[in-house]
This record gives structure tokens, sequence and C-alpha cells, in this order.
């Protein structure tokens, strides 16, 4: 069996899953085994591709499994992200202290895990300027940051949406 990439891999790019497929063959068949055999006619370099190609589409299919893992751990992790328009809020835990009161419970405490982020500016003032490059004024647009949050997670919600189940259930 040839099969070298498995569900779960980093991704391998079609170069190096064809270095890798060749370094494979080269191992098991040398290049002077496989003159021969070819020379011969006996058919078993022959039998032994038959048999490697149907490995190595499992190969092929399994790193197309693994680029779309990648990619849609990417935009998750991305939309996990706070949305810049809105801000993040403050997050407090209560954590042991490692000490315990006199009825034997353990003492808490409130801890701060996550500060809190306050929301971009829908807009900002940018400046306008004439042709020979003198500032002629402002004008208000939306903020670039914004736009820019906005656009990478419709981009990371396409990839979530387009991604098979059975990449997003592994």
């Amino acid at each position: 069996m040839t099969i070298f990439v498995t569900k779960g891999d980093l991704p391998l790019t079609p170069a190096q899953l064809e270095k890798r497929a060749q370094k494979h063959i080269k191992r098991v068949w040398s290049d002077q085994a496989r003159e021969k055999s070819i020379r011969l006619a006996d058919g078993a370099f022959d039998a032994f591709m038959s048999a490697f190609s149907a490995d190595h589409d499992v190969n092929l299919a399994n790193n197309t499994f693994n680029w779309q893992l990648s990619e849609y751990r990417k935009a998750t992790t991305r939309l996990a992200q706070y949305i810049l328009a809105d801000g993040r809020a403050e997050v407090w835990e209560d954590q042991p202290t490692g000490e315990y009161d006199e009825e034997g419970n353990e003492v808490m405490e409130s801890v701060l895990v996550q500060s809190a982020i306050d929301p971009l500016d829908a807009t900002v003032e940018q400046p306008v300027y004439d042709d020979e490059g003198n500032q002629t004024g402002t004008e208000t647009v939306p903020n670039p940051l914004i736009v820019a949050d906005e656009a990478e997670r419709a981009a990371a919600q396409a990839i979530v949406d387009g991604t098979a189940q059975d990449v997003k259930d592994f």
C-alpha cells in the first residue's frame, strides 16, 4: 500500500506531493529494475504502477481534504475574532485562588480574562487634495479598517459555507 497522505496531515503543494510520489516509486522500483521490467515486458512494473495509481488517487483526495481543512480552520479562526465595528466586551471569570475557607470551600476570585475593546468609529475624516497636492479640505468616508474587516469576514464565511460537511466534522 502506498498511501502516504492521511487526513489531518499538513497539506502538501502539488510539487511536494509529486516529489514524494516519485521518491516512493524510486524506493520500490529502482531505475534499473524499471527499465528491465519494461524491456522484458513482464508486466511487473505495469502492475505496480496500476496499484500505485489507485493509491495515489487516495493520496490526492486526502491532500485535497487537508487543504480544505486548513482553509476551513483559518476561516473559522478569522470569524472567531471580534467585529471591529462592534468592539468587544470585557469578560470576568471566577477562578480558584488555591486557598480554602474555614468550611473547606475553595476561595474564588474574579479575574479579568478578556479586556474590553471599544468599537471603531463607523466613519473617518480623510483629507482631500487638489491636482497640485494641496489639501483643500476633508471628506467623511467609511472607516477603512471596518471595510477591510467586513471583507475578510465575508471571504471567511464564504469558505466556511463552501466547505464539505465531512471536512467540518473532522
